[in-house]
């Protein structure tokens, strides 16, 4: 077999203007960063790759964000765990790990963080 050497192109997505709980936020401004979709995403197959699900809150505010960019033709979600408790009816088509908890899960990136781990917060 062949391996395919093309490149995969990618972007990332603020959703911070399109959160659902703005309003709950009070006198705290978000921090507003860049969207960068440096491609056409018209009749494209998009994996959107979110960290952690839980409502599904997050993933809708980015599916509005990836819409205004055009017209994908479809659009599977990928997540490194999948905390149940939807409030959405979102599902993950990729899953690294399932670990059905309320409780506060943070997710750190070398790229971003210095380190790569995740932490469970009681």
């Amino acid at each position: 077999a062949e391996i395919d050497k093309s490149r995969i192109p990618f972007g990332t997505l603020d959703i911070t203007l399109y959160r659902d709980d703005l309003d709950d936020l009070g006198s705290k401004m978000p921090v507003i960063k860049d969207t960068v979709i440096p491609f056409d995403t018209s009749r494209k197959n998009i994996i959107l790759i979110d960290d952690v699900l839980y409502t599904g809150r997050t993933v809708r505010a980015a599916l509005d964000v990836l819409m205004d960019f055009g017209r994908p033709k479809s659009i599977q979600l990928a997540v490194l765990i999948d905390r149940g408790f939807r409030e959405l009816p979102i599902e993950a088509k990729y899953i690294g790990i399932r670990y059905q908890s309320e409780k506060l899960i943070k997710v750190e990136c070398k790229e971003t963080d210095g380190v790569d781990r995740v932490i469970f917060i009681k």
